[in-house]
């Protein structure tokens, strides 16, 4: 019975390491979808987002199992539990990036904004796909580095550059809105990217995610 729990929890492990490598590709997809209207990196971000779904699904389904079956207690039940978690904040991100290449797919053959736009908004993309590689990092290693003040204050910078940047320029008020809308989504991966990071912290560690301290970001030069 402990030989067969332990191999439902590596094939678990198995399933969010390859998850989490879904949505990092999802996100370096995404950023090639913006910058060019890429059609076929849109398309793959559907795909990569179907995918994370129905992982996210079997994932749940391995969790109940094991949580009915196993009984599982202390180290063991935290894994189960932490898993499930993770499970559910990247199938959360890869919902974002499809409603963002969604929006590349509408706008096909045009380029979503102007170049100016576009340049703020791929390099929120690209803090996404850095994001999303941490995560990966912090799951396939079950250590949390907990280094992504920085990434977030840069992308919180940013967001605010794209809004000043779309009240201030000629833009139809239906885009403008679709175009602060993405900026918010790329903003929300950060969050998940976050969560995750803290869920293996509490893997690690048994703090709660709620009673870890937030790093304070760097004071600037």
């Amino acid at each position: 019975m402990r030989t067969q729990f332990t191999n439902e929890l590596v094939a678990l492990t198995a399933d969010l390491t390859q998850m989490c490598h879904i949505t990092h590709e999802a996100a370096e997809r995404v950023t090639d979808a913006l910058v060019g209207a890429d059609l076929t990196a849109t398309y793959e971000v559907f795909a990569h987002d179907e995918r994370l779904q129905a992982m996210y699904g079997a994932c749940e389904a391995r969790t109940v199992v094991l949580l009915a079956l196993q009984a599982p207690v202390a180290r063991d039940l935290r894994h189960v539990v932490t898993a499930i978690q993770i499970a559910g904040e990247l199938s959360r991100v890869g919902w974002l990036l499809s409603r963002i290449a969604d929006q590349v797919y509408q706008s096909h053959p045009d380029p979503l904004a102007p170049a100016p736009i576009l340049a703020v908004l791929a390099q929120m993309a690209d803090l996404t796909a850095e994001s999303t590689a941490r995560a990966q990092r912090a799951v396939t290693t079950a250590r949390h580095a907990r280094d992504d003040a920085a990434a977030a204050g840069d992308m919180q910078e940013l967001n605010r550059k794209l809004h000043s940047a779309l009240a201030a320029g000629d833009h139809a008020t239906e885009g403008a809105m679709t175009l602060a809308l993405i900026g918010d989504k790329l903003a929300r991966t950060l969050d998940h990217t976050d969560r995750i990071e803290r869920l293996i912290q509490f893997l690690d560690t048994g703090v709660p995610p709620t009673a870890q301290p937030i790093p304070e970001e760097e004071p600037a030069d």
